[in-house]
């Protein structure tokens, strides 16, 4: 970074300290402790930007250390010692530059939903019941990635084929961060292979759609109580005769969004509908985020994109054992892996793009 970019930056990292230092004052006030929302929104605040203060306080620390050593260079050492002290220069500059560079990211504006749980629906789309059994594959490689991040996984609804594939399935991801990782999933994901029911052994061509919408609590979309219709009925999904013959399943419709959920999976009236507003709710909140956002800016969208639902983002393909993911044109020789839930390589790349576009937008501005 040059001087002035430098001095930019410092005055902005010092402005970040000085206001974490001032929530750990609030938060030890008695006024604040016994006022939940005010609690709750401190403390998500100095946890969105402990991590930025923990490394400009390292930067801190590196620089003075450079600086010291840079001081001791200029005396009379003998030849052992200044050859420590270059060491320690050479380090500790090595070190700078790699902190500098996180700060900078660390000071690009989050997305606000980033932490947040996450509502993930599947559907099979052009293919049969081949579209289908890639959407099951596809559910198992996000339940798999979701075991390995700690993260909880509750499935919501479900249409099976009955032979491992979905129509549709809706399903919730618990856990710090999921939609940080998996909001880059949006669109239309492709599955080249020979279908087992395929004699001749050609290869076919089928597709899914993903879509991953943030969870959004009640007091960031209000939805009221007379905008929704409320039907039940008797559900057609497994679970037993007393599932079947009551009006356990619930549809919501959002009458001014037109938005429709339906939901079937608990065998209790009640839980379903608690499940299909969370879905109901996301929905509607995704939906007006995606308007706000096309009035806002058409032409500065993300260099990866998270929100054109029918833009092919991802090619699967078992013949050659790969992957490729359209938008950073990333080819990767591991579908058996990644389809284990071993999603690391792709989204890795997917955060780095994002952010290197959004530190590139930074700089423009």
């Amino acid at each position: 970074m040059d001087k002035n970019e430098v001095n930019s930056v410092f005055d902005r990292l010092q402005a970040v300290e000085d206001r974490y230092e001032k929530l750990n004052e609030l938060l030890s006030d008695p006024e604040i402790v016994n006022d939940t929302k005010k609690l709750r929104d401190y403390s998500k605040e100095q946890s969105d930007i402990q991590e930025t203060v923990e490394v400009y306080r390292e930067y801190k620390e590196v620089k003075e250390q450079y600086l010291e050593a840079k001081t001791m260079l200029e005396e009379k050492l003998d030849p052992e010692m200044r050859e420590m002290v270059k060491e320690e220069l050479d380090e500790t500059g090595t070190r700078i530059e790699e902190l500098e560079a996180r700060l900078k990211i660390l000071l690009i504006p989050k997305d606000p939903n980033d932490d947040k749980n996450v509502i993930m629906e599947i559907r099979g789309a052009a293919g049969g019941d081949e579209a289908a059994l890639f959407a099951g594959d596809l559910f198992r490689m996000y339940s798999r990635f979701a075991e390995a991040q700690g993260w909880k996984m509750e499935v919501i609804d479900a249409s099976s084929t009955g032979v491992g594939g979905y129509k549709e399935i809706i399903f919730m991801i618990n856990g710090k961060g999921a939609y940080s990782k998996l909001k880059f999933e949006n669109g239309a994901h492709r599955v080249q292979r020979v279908p087992e029911t395929e004699s001749g052994g050609r290869i076919h061509t089928s597709t899914a759609t993903v879509a991953c919408l943030p969870e959004a609590e009640e007091v960031e979309i209000e939805i009221h109580e007379k905008d929704i219709r409320v039907d039940t009925f008797a559900s057609s999904g497994p679970g037993g005769q007393s599932v079947n013959t009551t009006m356990s399943a619930v549809r919501l419709t959002h009458i001014p969004t037109g938005t429709v959920v339906s939901c079937q999976d608990e065998k209790s009236q009640i839980k379903n509908k608690e499940k299909a507003m969370k879905v109901l709710r996301a929905r509607v909140y995704d939906k007006f985020q995606q308007e706000a956002q096309a009035e806002y800016d058409q032409q500065r969208k993300s260099a990866v994109g998270t929100g054109d639902r029918s833009e092919r983002i991802r090619t699967y393909n078992f013949p050659q054992n790969r992957v490729t993911d359209h938008r950073i044109g990333l080819t990767i020789q591991k579908l058996d892996q990644i389809l284990q839930g071993k999603m690391d390589d792709i989204i890795d790349a997917l955060i780095f793009e994002e952010q290197s576009s959004r530190l590139e937008s930074a700089s423009d501005v």
